[in-house]
Protein backbone atom coordinates (compact mmCIF):
# COMPACT_ATOMS: atom_id res chain seq x y z
CA UNK A 1 0.00 0.00 0.00
CA UNK A 2 1.10 3.48 -0.79
CA UNK A 3 2.02 6.07 2.07
CA UNK A 4 -0.98 8.27 1.16
CA UNK A 5 -3.53 5.51 0.92
CA UNK A 6 -5.88 5.70 3.04
CA UNK A 7 -5.55 2.81 5.55
CA UNK A 8 -6.66 2.94 9.52
CA UNK A 9 -4.96 0.57 11.71
CA UNK A 10 -7.15 -2.57 12.52
CA UNK A 11 -8.17 -2.39 16.72
CA UNK A 12 -9.05 -5.31 18.54
CA UNK A 13 -12.75 -5.14 18.25
CA UNK A 14 -12.92 -2.57 14.39
CA UNK A 15 -13.78 -4.04 11.82
CA UNK A 16 -12.17 -4.49 8.94
CA UNK A 17 -14.94 -2.55 6.22
CA UNK A 18 -13.18 -2.31 2.61
CA UNK A 19 -14.88 0.46 0.10
CA UNK A 20 -14.67 -1.06 -3.38
CA UNK A 21 -14.97 1.80 -6.53
CA UNK A 22 -15.06 0.26 -9.61
CA UNK A 23 -13.95 2.49 -12.77
CA UNK A 24 -13.40 1.79 -15.48
CA UNK A 25 -11.32 3.59 -18.30
CA UNK A 26 -13.80 2.96 -21.26
CA UNK A 27 -17.50 4.08 -21.44
CA UNK A 28 -19.58 4.37 -24.42
CA UNK A 29 -22.25 7.19 -23.15
CA UNK A 30 -19.98 9.37 -21.73
CA UNK A 31 -16.04 8.63 -22.98
CA UNK A 32 -13.60 9.06 -19.83
CA UNK A 33 -16.62 9.21 -17.80
CA UNK A 34 -15.05 8.57 -14.56
CA UNK A 35 -12.15 11.11 -14.64
CA UNK A 36 -15.32 13.63 -15.88
CA UNK A 37 -15.16 16.82 -13.78
CA UNK A 38 -17.92 18.25 -11.42
CA UNK A 39 -17.55 21.23 -9.19
CA UNK A 40 -13.81 21.08 -10.68
CA UNK A 41 -13.35 17.31 -9.23
CA UNK A 42 -12.87 13.99 -11.08
CA UNK A 43 -15.66 11.89 -10.30
CA UNK A 44 -13.54 9.07 -9.18
CA UNK A 45 -11.94 11.21 -6.64
CA UNK A 46 -15.49 12.59 -5.27
CA UNK A 47 -16.59 8.95 -4.74
CA UNK A 48 -12.77 8.11 -2.69
CA UNK A 49 -13.66 11.52 -0.93
CA UNK A 50 -17.12 10.43 0.10
CA UNK A 51 -15.83 6.92 1.38
CA UNK A 52 -12.56 8.56 2.93
CA UNK A 53 -15.18 11.11 5.40
CA UNK A 54 -17.15 8.32 6.64
CA UNK A 55 -15.43 6.62 9.97
CA UNK A 56 -16.57 2.93 10.29
CA UNK A 57 -14.85 3.06 6.75
CA UNK A 58 -11.41 1.49 7.27
CA UNK A 59 -9.56 1.25 3.58
CA UNK A 60 -10.57 2.42 0.26
CA UNK A 61 -9.53 0.83 -3.05
CA UNK A 62 -10.04 1.81 -6.94
CA UNK A 63 -10.56 -1.08 -9.32
CA UNK A 64 -9.64 0.70 -12.86
CA UNK A 65 -7.92 -0.92 -16.03
CA UNK A 66 -6.80 2.51 -16.90
CA UNK A 67 -3.77 4.14 -15.63
CA UNK A 68 -5.01 7.68 -15.48
CA UNK A 69 -7.81 7.03 -13.10
CA UNK A 70 -5.23 4.85 -10.65
CA UNK A 71 -3.16 7.72 -10.28
CA UNK A 72 -6.40 10.08 -9.71
CA UNK A 73 -7.65 7.30 -7.18
CA UNK A 74 -3.76 7.59 -5.65
CA UNK A 75 -3.26 11.05 -5.55
CA UNK A 76 -6.92 11.23 -3.83
CA UNK A 77 -5.76 8.71 -1.01
CA UNK A 78 -7.36 5.98 -2.44
CA UNK A 79 -5.25 2.22 -3.28
CA UNK A 80 -5.41 1.59 -6.81
CA UNK A 81 -6.09 -2.70 -7.97
CA UNK A 82 -5.23 -3.48 -11.76
CA UNK A 83 -8.30 -5.00 -13.04
CA UNK A 84 -8.02 -7.82 -15.51
CA UNK A 85 -9.20 -7.87 -18.95
CA UNK A 86 -11.86 -10.26 -18.39
CA UNK A 87 -13.78 -8.30 -15.99
CA UNK A 88 -13.21 -4.95 -17.58
CA UNK A 89 -16.22 -5.10 -20.36
CA UNK A 90 -18.83 -3.43 -21.11
CA UNK A 91 -20.96 -6.35 -19.95
CA UNK A 92 -18.84 -7.40 -16.56
CA UNK A 93 -21.09 -7.00 -13.72
CA UNK A 94 -19.66 -4.71 -10.82
CA UNK A 95 -19.75 -7.91 -8.33
CA UNK A 96 -17.33 -9.42 -10.11
CA UNK A 97 -15.13 -6.37 -10.22
CA UNK A 98 -15.74 -6.27 -6.22
CA UNK A 99 -14.92 -9.83 -6.37
CA UNK A 100 -11.71 -9.47 -7.35
CA UNK A 101 -10.80 -6.58 -5.61
CA UNK A 102 -11.47 -7.96 -2.23
CA UNK A 103 -9.78 -10.80 -2.89
CA UNK A 104 -6.50 -8.74 -4.44
CA UNK A 105 -6.77 -6.57 -1.29
CA UNK A 106 -6.64 -9.05 1.39
CA UNK A 107 -4.24 -11.18 -0.65
CA UNK A 108 -2.20 -8.27 -0.58
CA UNK A 109 -1.85 -7.39 2.80
CA UNK A 110 -2.70 -10.68 4.69
CA UNK A 111 -5.73 -9.54 6.42
CA UNK A 112 -9.53 -10.59 6.14
CA UNK A 113 -11.87 -7.98 5.66
CA UNK A 114 -15.06 -8.26 7.34
CA UNK A 115 -17.48 -5.83 5.75
CA UNK A 116 -17.46 -4.70 1.77
CA UNK A 117 -18.94 -1.82 0.29
CA UNK A 118 -19.54 -1.25 -3.75
CA UNK A 119 -19.77 2.86 -4.22
CA UNK A 120 -20.56 4.11 -7.69
CA UNK A 121 -18.35 6.92 -9.14
CA UNK A 122 -21.43 7.89 -10.84
CA UNK A 123 -23.01 9.51 -8.45
CA UNK A 124 -21.35 12.84 -7.59
CA UNK A 125 -23.88 13.95 -4.87
CA UNK A 126 -22.88 10.83 -2.64
CA UNK A 127 -22.35 12.11 0.71
CA UNK A 128 -20.02 10.33 3.37
CA UNK A 129 -22.78 10.42 5.59
CA UNK A 130 -24.17 7.92 2.75
CA UNK A 131 -21.56 5.69 3.06
CA UNK A 132 -20.96 5.52 6.85
CA UNK A 133 -24.20 4.74 6.70
CA UNK A 134 -24.74 1.63 4.65
CA UNK A 135 -21.30 0.42 6.28
CA UNK A 136 -21.92 1.08 9.52
CA UNK A 137 -25.47 -0.99 9.16
CA UNK A 138 -23.72 -4.26 8.42
CA UNK A 139 -20.58 -3.57 10.34
CA UNK A 140 -22.83 -3.68 13.82
CA UNK A 141 -24.53 -6.57 12.80
CA UNK A 142 -28.11 -4.50 11.94
CA UNK A 143 -27.80 -6.20 8.32
CA UNK A 144 -26.13 -8.51 6.36
CA UNK A 145 -26.61 -6.38 3.15
CA UNK A 146 -27.74 -2.99 2.79
CA UNK A 147 -28.20 -0.08 0.27
CA UNK A 148 -28.74 3.68 -0.27
CA UNK A 149 -32.68 4.60 -1.13
CA UNK A 150 -34.66 7.39 -1.30
CA UNK A 151 -38.38 8.25 -0.91
CA UNK A 152 -40.35 7.83 -3.71
CA UNK A 153 -43.76 9.34 -4.54
CA UNK A 154 -44.83 8.57 -7.67
CA UNK A 155 -47.13 6.44 -9.64
CA UNK A 156 -44.88 3.72 -11.98
CA UNK A 157 -46.41 2.89 -15.19
CA UNK A 158 -45.01 -0.05 -17.44
CA UNK A 159 -46.23 -0.44 -21.07
CA UNK A 160 -47.47 -3.91 -22.29
CA UNK A 161 -45.24 -6.23 -24.08
CA UNK A 162 -48.44 -6.93 -26.52
CA UNK A 163 -48.49 -2.99 -27.38
CA UNK A 164 -51.82 -2.95 -26.08
CA UNK A 165 -51.44 0.12 -23.61
CA UNK A 166 -50.17 0.98 -20.10
CA UNK A 167 -50.87 -0.78 -17.04
CA UNK A 168 -50.28 0.65 -13.39
CA UNK A 169 -46.80 -1.33 -11.47
CA UNK A 170 -47.06 0.21 -8.20
CA UNK A 171 -51.06 1.05 -8.06
CA UNK A 172 -54.08 -0.20 -9.44
CA UNK A 173 -54.54 2.32 -12.49
CA UNK A 174 -58.93 2.35 -11.50
CA UNK A 175 -57.69 3.83 -7.65
CA UNK A 176 -55.70 6.96 -7.57
CA UNK A 177 -55.24 7.23 -3.48
CA UNK A 178 -53.44 10.26 -1.93
CA UNK A 179 -49.79 10.39 -1.64
CA UNK A 180 -50.55 10.10 2.25
CA UNK A 181 -52.84 7.01 1.97
CA UNK A 182 -50.47 4.90 -0.22
CA UNK A 183 -47.42 2.71 0.96
CA UNK A 184 -44.20 4.40 1.10
CA UNK A 185 -41.92 3.11 -1.89
CA UNK A 186 -38.29 3.37 -2.42
CA UNK A 187 -36.57 3.77 -5.32
CA UNK A 188 -32.60 2.16 -5.00
CA UNK A 189 -30.28 5.23 -5.79
CA UNK A 190 -27.40 3.12 -7.32
CA UNK A 191 -24.72 4.83 -4.92
CA UNK A 192 -23.72 2.72 -2.46
CA UNK A 193 -23.74 -1.22 -0.87
CA UNK A 194 -22.77 -2.71 2.30
CA UNK A 195 -22.16 -5.84 2.33
CA UNK A 196 -21.23 -8.61 5.16
CA UNK A 197 -17.67 -9.67 2.85
CA UNK A 198 -18.49 -13.96 4.09
CA UNK A 199 -21.90 -13.65 3.05
CA UNK A 200 -21.25 -11.86 -0.27
CA UNK A 201 -18.63 -14.31 -1.18
CA UNK A 202 -21.33 -16.86 -0.86
CA UNK A 203 -24.11 -15.08 -2.03
CA UNK A 204 -22.09 -13.56 -5.25
CA UNK A 205 -24.85 -11.10 -5.05
CA UNK A 206 -24.97 -7.36 -3.42
CA UNK A 207 -28.46 -8.59 -1.69
CA UNK A 208 -28.47 -11.62 0.52
CA UNK A 209 -29.62 -12.02 3.70
CA UNK A 210 -31.69 -9.25 5.75
CA UNK A 211 -31.18 -6.52 3.38
CA UNK A 212 -31.47 -2.85 5.20
CA UNK A 213 -32.57 0.10 2.85
CA UNK A 214 -30.87 2.88 4.34
CA UNK A 215 -32.81 6.89 3.25
CA UNK A 216 -30.66 9.39 1.70
CA UNK A 217 -32.12 13.18 0.22
CA UNK A 218 -33.88 12.29 -2.84
CA UNK A 219 -32.41 15.72 -4.10
CA UNK A 220 -29.50 14.62 -4.77
CA UNK A 221 -29.65 11.43 -6.30
CA UNK A 222 -28.48 11.45 -9.86
CA UNK A 223 -26.45 8.90 -12.05
CA UNK A 224 -24.68 9.85 -14.70
CA UNK A 225 -24.87 7.43 -17.29
CA UNK A 226 -25.51 10.16 -20.64
CA UNK A 227 -23.84 13.50 -21.28
CA UNK A 228 -27.00 15.06 -20.28
CA UNK A 229 -26.68 13.28 -16.99
CA UNK A 230 -23.11 14.74 -16.76
CA UNK A 231 -24.16 18.85 -17.88
CA UNK A 232 -27.04 18.52 -15.41
CA UNK A 233 -25.07 17.24 -12.36
CA UNK A 234 -22.34 20.45 -13.41
CA UNK A 235 -25.54 22.73 -12.78
CA UNK A 236 -26.62 21.12 -9.83
CA UNK A 237 -22.95 20.91 -8.21
CA UNK A 238 -23.06 24.96 -6.84
CA UNK A 239 -26.14 23.71 -4.73
CA UNK A 240 -24.42 21.19 -3.23
CA UNK A 241 -21.04 22.48 -2.90
CA UNK A 242 -20.10 24.55 0.69
CA UNK A 243 -18.53 27.66 0.11
CA UNK A 244 -16.27 27.37 2.92
CA UNK A 245 -14.84 24.01 1.55
CA UNK A 246 -14.87 24.15 -2.45
CA UNK A 247 -13.11 21.18 -3.26
CA UNK A 248 -15.18 19.23 -0.62
CA UNK A 249 -18.23 18.96 -2.88
CA UNK A 250 -19.97 16.07 -0.95
CA UNK A 251 -20.42 18.18 1.96
CA UNK A 252 -23.04 20.52 0.66
CA UNK A 253 -26.27 22.25 2.06
CA UNK A 254 -29.63 20.44 0.97
CA UNK A 255 -32.35 21.80 -1.30
CA UNK A 256 -35.39 23.30 0.77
Amino acid sequence: MSPAAHSVPRQAARPRVLAVIPARGGSKGVPGKNLAEVAGVPLVVRAVQACRGAATVTDVVVSTDADPIAEAARSAGADAIRRPAAISGDTASSEAAVLHALDAFEELHSLTVDVVLLVQCTSPFLTSCDVESVAAAVATGAADSALTVAPFHGFLWREAADGAGGTGVNHDKAVRPRRQDRPQDLLETGAAYAMDAAGFRGARHRFFGRTLPVATDPARVLEIDEPHDLARARLLAPLFTSPQHPHAPNEGPQLP
